[in-house]
């Protein structure tokens, strides 16, 4: 089994609210690497790896909540923009200021969501 294979079993033995909080702990890593002069590896990083806790995220959620569930997928996409422009945005500021704005918005979306009492899925 491979590294992988692992950290998604270990992430799925995880509750939601525990998931979201991963989540919204890399969108404030996210944040502050916006902020410094910090290599765009470590973003990219941070991205792709999101994007998975998205991905083994949303299909649990779904089952008790599709509004929340298709804001993780929306959320999804804007972190797909984000690497797919991730060069140019690290060579220009302006650009390193929106996407930080925009993780700061997500992150309180998703601490919201991680706060929510949810019902155990059966």
């Amino acid at each position: 089994m491979t590294d992988f294979s692992l950290k998604q079993q270990d992430f799925g033995k995880q509750d939601l609210p525990d998931r979201l909080h991963q989540l919204a702990e890399n969108l404030s890593q996210m944040q502050k690497l916006c902020a410094s002069e910090s290599p765009r590896s470590l973003m990219f990083d941070l991205i792709k790896e999101s994007r998975y806790f998205i991905e083994w995220t949303v299909p649990d959620l779904v089952k008790i909540d599709i509004d929340r569930a298709a804001e993780l997928v929306d959320l999804g996409r804007v972190l797909t923009r984000w690497l797919f422009n991730l060069e140019k945005t690290w060579s220009d500021r302006q650009e390193k200021l929106q996407v930080a704005q925009q993780a700061e918005q997500w992150l309180k979306r998703v601490v919201e969501m991680s706060q929510l009492q949810w019902k155990s899925i059966k």
